[in-house]
């Protein structure tokens, strides 16, 4: 049975930067690291929150596999407000908030290597309302 989403994997041109963005920028607390024989870090587990993670690794990036239809993450935030506010003042750029179709506030932002990424904040008339506890 699925209990949950466990991580999300990209795989990053320049580690480093993505962990500067993600951890300085974004906040997200490094978890661990995927040390290789000659002991350097090729990778990194990111804390999200809950159970959730996001997993680095150092790599060639490459042109999407073709049929793949990835388009972004979603990282819920409990103040979009003051969550662009912040991220724009560290030199993040990130798109303007709207109200989603789903009834909940929105607003984008891409990483290092131009993953997409949504920032959610969900209302009481949000539609996944039901599902969220």
């Amino acid at each position: 049975m699925i209990t949950g989403l466990a991580h999300v994997c990209f795989v990053v041109n320049d580690l480093e930067a993505s962990i500067a963005f993600y951890h300085e920028k974004l906040g997200l607390t490094p978890a661990f690291d995927f040390i290789n024989e000659n002991n350097e870090r090729f990778g990194i587990y990111l804390h999200v929150g809950g159970r959730c993670f996001i997993e680095l690794f150092r790599g060639e990036v490459n042109a999407p596999i073709a049929g793949q239809s990835y388009q972004h993450i979603c990282l819920e935030v409990d103040d979009i407000q003051t969550t662009v506010a912040e991220l724009r003042a560290s030199g993040v750029e990130v798109g303007p908030i709207s109200f989603g179709g789903d009834q909940s506030w929105q607003a984008w932002l891409s990483d290092p290597d131009g993953n997409r990424i949504e920032l959610h904040q969900y209302t009481p008339e949000s539609k996944q309302a039901p599902w969220v506890k």
